[in-house]
Formats: structure tokens, C-alpha cells, sequence
């Protein structure tokens, strides 16, 4: 019974008290007993995140802080779309972490907690249901991972980090700004309620809340890494430690999920004058984020770099679907969203392997010495490799091929798909040349002495096993995503259980 009175909210409780009790001295050994605390956090975030996954199908829960009711009162609403962002989210962490407990979380102070604290901020704003407070959870997050990124450190760490958190800054200030318009001119911050009244704007006081949504929609593409504020990802991502960037596969998606949230919700197809705010934009930045991303993976010369760049890509590839306004081009988001944020954060695993068995050649795209584990790691990238390019039968060409299917008029089919097939073609390409670099033409002598601890092997090994999971449960996962696409569509669920009957009163 507690458990299902406050579900809503474990998911933020959990991570947030690891947090804390990771932080204690814990004696002579304390890393032993926060990694047992960080594993059995984890373990338990994915039971909760299936519980309520199950839960939202009966429709969206309302869990009212304090018992002040929406819209003057904070809330946390779950429905299948935030659902789902918090099961990915702790599918990823728990291998990620596995990973980290072979000594990753040695190199720098407070690994464990800063982990912990970075879930918290990315659930905190998948959950959250009012703009306030989504910009709270996005101070949480980025706070957690200016030091995730310093982890280890390092000149191209600091230098990386410099920018990224000088970009953030700027982004955090602009969603201020932005804030303060629509709360001018709409007097509330509940996103359902002010969802309500945007519809209601007419004149001048439309166009007001239409240029606080445009300032909206640049904090997002700041966060999710669309061009031409994509820059700063590469460089991040390619320099900090593998469990950092996997990690970090899932915070893109983030300024995505907000794009989504945002603009089907309070800039829908209901919004009156301000409706399908910015969808233009997004669709010829995203085409142009797709075609840099793809260019930024043939021309990279770190397999690091590549799979930075290999981000950009998902990211250019879903707005640009999102753009095209329909269930079924929401629904191919949200099935490929899951493929490249899981393959991806497999990826920056295996790479950090095979860079440290490879020596002084590194994760650099050149030739070298035979790692002690060739074999196995050889075998786990050319099955990452095809499923990232999207080659069948893994999940990546079921998601571009419901992508590719959402493109329905002449513009979008000419447009999208030779973009989403170039970009397809210079990804096979570049890690192609990869593949045969690094793991076929070796050069002849001893091979490297470096082994990884079987831990770690499997923890790549269950992402990987995640992407084989999607595959096989394509139907039923695609059913759900088009659920999810049906009331993102069709808002009036959302906003009825947040304002009307539907709210749950819990103190």
C-alpha cells in the first residue's frame, strides 16, 4: 500500500536517498558499501519503473506535494510517456553503474552519489508537471554532470567541461527569461493549465506567449544538442571517462523529451494562435543536425568522436520525425528513442574497453596491437555496429523503418529518406573502416596483457542484450509507443487528471 500511494514519487525518493547515504564516511572501505548501495538503488529503481509502467495504463497519475492541487500546487504526474523516459532511464543506469564498480568510480571523489544525483535531476524532469520545476530538474542534472564530466580529469576534460557549462549557464538564463514571459501572460506555470490558456490568447498577448515558446524550444535544442547548438556534445562526450558518456546517452534525450512534452502539450494542435509553434523550425534544423552528425562520423578519426557523432544523428533523426506532426512519426520517435539511447550507451562501454586493451593507440582509428579479449570484443562490436547502423534484424531497422514509413507526403519522402539512408550508408562507412582498423589488420607481435573483468564484459553485454529484447518485442513495444503518440496527440486525459477529478490527493 505505501508503495503504491506514493509511486509516483519513489522513483525521484530512491535515487536521492542513495545519494545521501553514499555521501556518509562509512568507515575504512567506504566504496564497498556505496557501490552496494548504488547496485541495490538500481535494482530497485527497475522494479519500481516496471510497476508504474504497468500502472499509467489505466491512466495518468497525479501525485499532489503537500496536497496542493494543481494548478497552484507543485505535482508530479506520470503518464506512458514519462513512464517509459524513467524505464529507459534505469535500464541504462544499472549496466552503467555495474560497469563503474570495476574501478571507474576510483578516479575521481563522490563518483557514486554524483551518479545517483544526476538520475535524480533526469527522472525529477520526466516526472515533473510544471515548468518551474522541470527547469529545477535541469539545474539538478547539469550540476551532477559538470563534476561526472571532470571525473578522472585532465586538460581536454576541463576544456570540455569549460564550454559546456558556459553554454549551460546561457541556457539556464534564457529559460528564465522564458518563464517569465509565459507566466506574464498566462499567470501560471502548471503546464496542463497553461496549456488551458494559451489556447485562449489572442493579439498581442498570442505572440507574446508564442516568443516565449521560441525561447523554450532554444533552451530544449541546447539541451538536446540540435544545430546549431550541437556543438558542444562531440567535444564532451569524445573526453570524458565511458561511463560518463554512456550515461550521458540518456541526457540528450532529455531536451527531447521536452520538446515533446512542451509542444503537443501547451503549443499543440489545440493552442489557438500559438498551435505547432516551432514545428517548422525543428524540421529543417533537425534535417540539418542529421546530415552534420553524419558528416561528423565519417570525418572523425576516434572511434569516441564517432559514436559522439552517432548521437547527433538520433538526435537530428527524432525532431525531425517529431516535426511531422502525426501519431505515427510520434510513435517511430519514441521506438527509435529506446534503440539509439541503449546502443549508444553500449558503444561508449565498449569503446572505453577496447581503448584501454589497445594502449598507446587508444580508441584512435589506426592500427594496432591485438587486445588480450579480441575475440569477445571484436564480436561485441560488430553486433553493435549493425544494430546502431540499423542493418536487420535488430531493433535500429525496425525504428528507421517506422520513421521512414511516417514520412507520408511527396516534401517529407523527398527529404527525409535520402538523409535517413545517406546518413545510414556513412555510418556503415565509418564503422566499417573501424571495425577493420582496430579489430582485423592488427599488427603482429604480443597481443596487450590489459584483461577487463568479466563485470564489466557483461554489463556491456546486457545492453546489448536490451537491444536483442526490443527486437524480439518489437510488436508489443511499438503498440505501446503508439499509445503514447495517441494521447500526446489527443492531450485532454493529461490535462483533466491534472486539473479535474482525476487529481490524486496524497499528503
Amino acid at each position: 500500500m505505501l508503495v503504491s500511494a506514493h509511486l509516483v514519487i519513489l522513483p525521484i525518493i530512491l535515487p536521492m536517498l542513495a545519494a545521501l547515504l553514499q555521501l556518509l564516511p562509512w568507515g575504512a572501505q567506504p566504496q564497498r558499501y556505496r557501490r552496494a548501495i548504488g547496485i541495490l538503488a538500481s535494482v530497485l529503481a527497475v522494479l519500481l519503473s516496471i510497476q508504474l509502467l504497468i500502472a499509467v495504463n489505466q491512466g495518468p497519475l497525479v501525485y499532489a506535494l503537500g496536497n496542493w492541487q494543481a494548478p497552484f500546487g507543485i505535482v508530479l504526474v506520470a503518464d506512458k510517456l514519462s513512464a517509459l523516459m524513467i524505464l529507459l532511464t534505469n535500464l541504462l543506469a544499472l549496466p552503467v553503474l555495474i560497469y563503474s564498480c570495476y574501478g571507474e568510480d576510483n578516479l575521481g571523489s563522490h563518483f557514486q552519489a554524483l551518479f545517483q544525483f544526476q538520475l535524480l535531476g533526469i527522472i525529477g524532469a520526466f516526472l515533473t508537471g510544471d515548468l518551474f520545476n522541470l527547469f529545477v530538474f535541469f539545474e539538478v542534472l547539469l550540476i551532477s554532470s559538470y563534476a561526472l564530466l571532470m571525473h578522472g580529469g585532465g586538460k581536454l576534460k576541463l576544456r570540455a567541461t569549460l564550454h559546456y557549462v558556459l553554454l549551460n549557464l546561457a541556457g539556464s538564463a534564457v529559460f528564465l527569461i522564458s518563464l517569465g514571459v509565459l507566466y506574464g501572460i498566462t499567470g501560471t506555470l502548471n503546464m496542463a493549465d497553461m496549456a488551458n490558456k494559451v489556447a485562449l490568447l489572442t493579439g498581442d498577448d498570442a505572440t507574446i506567449a508564442r516568443a516565449g515558446g521560441m525561447l523554450l524550444l532554444v533552451v530544449f535544442g541546447l539541451k538536446a544538442a540540435l544545430l546549431p547548438l550541437y556543438f558542444w556534445l562531440p567535444q564532451a562526450y569524445a573526453t570524458t571517462t565511458g561511463a560518463v558518456a554512456a550515461l550521458f546517452a540518456i541526457m540528450t534525450k532529455v531536451g527531447v523529451y521536452s520538446i515533446i512534452r512542451v509542444f503537443t502539450l501547451i503549443f499543440g494542435v489545440d493552442a489557438g494562435a500559438a498551435s505547432l509553434l516551432g514545428y517548422d523550425w525543428l524540421w529543417w534544423l533537425g534535417l540539418a543536425t542529421l546530415g552534420i552528425g553524419a558528416i561528423g562520423v565519417l570525418g572523425s578519426r576516434d572511434l569516441r568522436a564517432v559514436i559522439a557523432y552517432l548521437v547527433v544523428i538520433s538526435i537530428g533523426t527524432m525532431l525531425t520525425t517529431f516535426s511531422m506532426n502525426s501519431e505515427r512519426a510520434i510513435s517511430a520517435v519514441m521506438f527509435y528513442m529506446l534503440h539509439s539511447t541503449l546502443i549508444t550507451g553500449a558503444l561508449f562501454l565498449l569503446t572505453d574497453v577496447v581503448a584501454e586493451q589497445r594502449g598507446k593507440t587508444a580508441s584512435r582509428i589506426v592500427k594496432g596491437r591485438k587486445m588480450a579479449q579480441h575475440g569477445a570484443l571484436g564480436m561485441m562490436f560488430f553486433i553493435a555496429a549493425i544494430a546502431v547502423i540499423g542493418m536487420p534484424p535488430f531493433s535500429g531497422f525496425i525504428g528507421k523503418l517506422f520513421i521512414l514509413e511516417a514520412a507520408r507526403t511527396g516534401a517529407q519522402v523527398a527529404l527525409l529518406w535520402p538523409l535517413v539512408l545517406g546518413s545510414t550508408f556513412l555510418m556503415m562507412i565509418a564503422l566499417s573502416r573501424a571495425g577493420s582498423r582496430m579489430f582485423w589488420h592488427t599488427l603482429d607481435g604480443k597481443p596487450g596483457e590489459v584483461r577487463h573483468p568479466t563485470g564489466q564484459l557483461t554489463a556491456i553485454t546486457l545492453l546489448l542484450a536490451t537491444i536483442v529484447g526490443l527486437t524480439i518485442f518489437a510488436n508489443p513495444v511499438s503498440s505501446y509507443t503508439q499509445a503514447i503518440a495517441n494521447d500526446l496527440v489527443h492531450p485532454s486525459a493529461y490535462k483533466n487528471a491534472v486539473l479535474g477529478t482525476g487529481v490524486s490527493d496524497v499528503k
